[in-house]
């Protein structure tokens, strides 16, 4: 069974930068796909940023050169660095990963004030 331990997320102010962090138990070569979602009261979950088969970087247009998704294999953990934070990125932050089976981190809390 593979397990994801994410980090405490917080609270900053508009502009501020915070960085999420996610452990896995496996090795992250046996995940063909990794990456971030968040989600929004009253929404649902949304794709944040992910990398598909350890090269393909996606993002969300929002958060298109203000979020940086990256890995580090020998921790067996990634990272969401996310700076220029606003409001609207308020949110629970899970992070995930897809091998046979699909897997969640608890969800972190997020929040962005004025």
């Amino acid at each position: 069974q593979v397990r994801l331990m994410e980090s405490e997320g917080g609270s900053v102010q508009a502009g501020g930068s915070l960085r999420l962090s996610c452990a896995a138990s496996t090795s992250l070569l046996s995940l063909h796909s990794l990456g971030w979602y968040r989600q929004r009261p009253g929404q649902q979950r949304e794709l944040v940023a992910t990398i598909t088969d350890y090269d393909n970087f996606k993002y969300a247009d929002t958060v298109k050169g203000r979020f940086t998704i990256s890995t580090d294999t020998a921790k067996n953990t990634w990272y969401l660095q996310m700076n220029s934070l606003k409001p609207e990125d308020t949110a629970i932050y899970y992070c995930w990963g897809g091998g046979i089976s699909f897997y969640w981190g608890q969800g972190t809390q997020v929040t962005v004030s004025s």
